[in-house]
């Protein structure tokens, strides 16, 4: 404080006691002595101004999208031309490098002027001065008042900015200082900090800019404003600037006279452009990234290590400058895209959502629907998470393909594969229904094709053929409640509210449950069907591969995946998902699909899956698994569930899940392992 007080008593003297009035000296006097009492500010040292955080795709090199409230990076002062480094100095304070944070001869001035008028009406702040402003100013951690204080024209701010600038030169060099400076203040239309002024103003980095393009970023700052020359501000102003602050540099021995005139010259090309900030500015929209953009956010918004609410979580996303590497891999979104396109076109009323996720680790690799993500109006345009659900869609009733959750209570409750019924065309259950088509006051369902489905049925060509009265006969053996339970455990979140109930209460009663008359999404089915694909271990849908903060750090991402099935359970349960898809099991026992395209899309490849229908034809659904990739996709219509889609459109879907499973699944996995003979054939 030694060095703080030699300069106030400089001040005083050269401002002269007497042209000051009293009371605005005994004011000061007593600001100062309060506030010499306070430590600085630790930001001061490392500030905390807001970062643009980026999202990348899986490789970690393309772009998916950013988020900011203020588009600024901060890059290192060696990353900022010699060139860039003089223009400031020379505009904002020519002799930076001499003071030690106040211009004494400038302070005093100011201080005359300002105690002459009554008012705060001249600046005479040094760089140190204006850094410690800005900071104070864009600080996250403080409050609207204390950051606006931080600009307040008063002689109290203008003390309590000499002090912490005297501090502040004690503390960190003349360099470090400077690229504080460059990397937090505002230069106009949208750019904070140097490098976003480069990008925007002229499509280049901070390291490329030239001299002419430095001095008229340089003396930008002075008003932002006013002199930004592609937003609100004048061309003409900008470059009356560039002129002052080439004019500096010359004076200062910065630069010579030629290079002055040349500069002045040269002919400035605006050719920068903003950057995407959300997910609507998504890149790949074409392909639809912008929802899988949507539900990283929405995951983000989940993750209590970046806030304890959804709002300090979504400002951490904003501001913190994180480098997120998702796992969306453009390949298999891009087909899974073409595919639920293939299905139906943009202006269908009617939907095919496509999820794909990677057995084993839950990360998801695309979410594609036939959807553009906008908020413009029209069918063709939607910010609904139609694909993941959420905010409100709780997706759609995915048929017979829920037949998988009862094979596995079945299994679970040690039955083996080659349990075997008659399974006759209509079916008198013992659950009660007082429902249309019910018999004698018991639920009664009947089979899709009866000359092909029914007969004597085990749990292969059961499955195989998607028998009705097969499976909810198995349901009634191990218990719909156990069905349900299965389904949970396998994520199944029983989103809508009716869905929801019926689980907590009737649960036991829910004879139609097998038949898949609950609402769920494809990221759901995807990742249920996972837990068997590798061999029982349950992933949550996870969209992130690793985070990185600001400060270089990596940020744990937490994953969520455990056993929840034995291995055989879930092999025997692959053997007979073998069946549909046109494969045979290990055994030799199945004798019939409803997806056996599938076998030729992969070229007799090992896969699995099973196809859906809900009553009438309402949805059409198909999930398909290798040992590394699981896709799910659906047909319906998303505003109108009593608008069928129709029995014609399953073989569309099942091809384009298919064939998006095949890219996801790439030429090279394992082949399934057999189950054992004791949970295929019992003993």
């Amino acid at each position: 404080m030694a060095r703080l007080s030699g300069v106030l008593v400089l001040v005083g003297i050269l401002v002269g006691v007497a042209a000051i009035p009293a009371g605005t000296l005994v004011l000061a006097g007593t600001h100062w002595a309060d506030k010499q009492k306070d430590e600085l500010p630790a930001q001061l040292l490392t500030p905390a101004s807001a970062q643009v955080t980026r999202v990348y795709a899986n490789d970690g090199k393309t772009l998916i999208t950013m988020f900011y409230d203020e588009d600024r990076h901060d890059v290192a002062l060696g990353q900022i031309s010699q060139v860039m480094q003089n223009a400031i100095v020379a505009a904002e304070d020519v002799r930076f490098f001499e003071h030690g944070g106040v211009d004494v001869k400038g302070v005093a001035r100011a201080l005359v002027n300002d105690a002459r008028a009554g008012t705060a009406e001249q600046g005479a702040s040094t760089l140190t001065m204006q850094y410690v402003r800005n900071v104070l100013k864009e600080d996250p951690t403080l409050t609207a008042a204390e950051r606006a204080a931080a600009t307040a024209d008063t002689p109290a701010r203008k003390l309590q900015e000499i002090k912490y600038a005297i501090a502040v030169e004690q503390k960190l060099s003349k360099q470090q200082i400077l690229q504080n400076y460059l990397n937090i203040v505002y230069f106009g239309d949208g750019a904070y900090g140097i490098e976003a002024a480069a990008r925007r103003l002229f499509g280049t980095t901070p390291a490329k800019l030239d001299l002419a393009q430095a001095a008229l970023i340089a003396g930008i700052t002075q008003s932002p404003d006013a002199y930004n020359p592609v937003s609100t501000g004048s061309q003409t102003k900008a470059k009356a600037r560039q002129e002052y602050v080439l004019g500096a540099m010359e004076k200062a021995g910065l630069i010579t006279a030629a290079q002055h005139q040349a500069a002045t010259a040269e002919k400035l090309k605006y050719t920068g452009k903003t950057q995407p900030n959300g997910c609507v500015d998504a890149a790949g929209k074409a392909n639809g990234w912008g929802f899988f953009c949507d539900y990283v956010q929405r995951w983000w918004d989940q993750q209590t290590q970046f806030g304890t609410t959804t709002a300090e979580r979504d400002t951490a996303l904003r501001r913190g400058g994180y480098t997120i590497v998702t796992t969306l891999d453009p390949d298999v979104q891009k087909q899974a895209s073409e595919q639920s396109r293939s299905v139906y076109g943009l202006d269908s009323k009617k939907v095919a959502p496509i999820a794909a996720v990677q057995a084993g680790t839950g990360k998801v690799l695309a979410l594609a629907v036939n959807r553009r993500y906008s908020t413009a109006k029209g069918t063709q345009n939607t910010v609904n998470p139609l694909v993941s659900g959420g905010g409100g869609v709780n997706g759609y009733p995915y048929g017979s393909t829920f037949k998988m959750f009862t094979m596995l209570a079945a299994l679970e409750a040690g039955m083996p594969l080659n349990t075997g019924f008659d399974s006759p065309a209509k079916y008198q259950s013992g659950y009660a229904d007082s429902g249309p088509g019910n018999c004698n006051g018991y639920y009664c369902p009947g089979n899709a094709n009866p000359s092909w489905m029914d007969g004597y049925r085990t749990m292969w060509n059961g499955f195989g053929r998607s028998v009705n009265t097969y499976f909810v006969h198995l349901e009634e053996q191990v218990g719909s409640a156990a069905v349900v339970d299965m389904a949970k455990k396998l994520g199944i979140s029983f989103a809508a509210k009716t869905d929801a109930d019926m689980a907590e209460n009737s649960a036991d009663a829910w004879g139609s449950f097998t038949l898949g008359v609950i609402d769920t999404t494809p990221l759901e089915m995807a990742a249920a069907y996972a837990t068997v694909a590798s061999e029982g271990t349950y992933c949550s849908p996870l969209p992130v591969d690793s985070i990185t903060g600001s400060d270089g750090k990596k940020v744990t991402v937490a994953t969520n995946c455990k056993q929840v099935l034995d291995a055989d359970v879930a092999r025997a349960a692959t053997d007979a998902a073998r069946c549909p898809v046109g494969q045979q099991s290990s055994y030799g026992k199945c004798d019939g699909g409803t997806a056996t395209q599938v076998n030729s899309i992969f070229g007799g490849s090992p896969v699995a899956g099973k196809t859906g229908s809900t009553e009438d034809n309402t949805t059409e659904s198909f999930v398909g698994f290798t040992r590394n990739a699981v896709v799910a996709g659906i047909a319906a219509d998303p505003k109108n569930p009593s608008n069928k889609v129709g029995s014609a459109i399953q073989a569309q879907v099942i091809v384009a899940v298919g064939k998006t499973l095949r890219t996801a699944s790439g030429d090279d996995y394992p082949d399934f392992t057999p189950p054992s003979t004791e949970i295929a054939f019992g003993g």
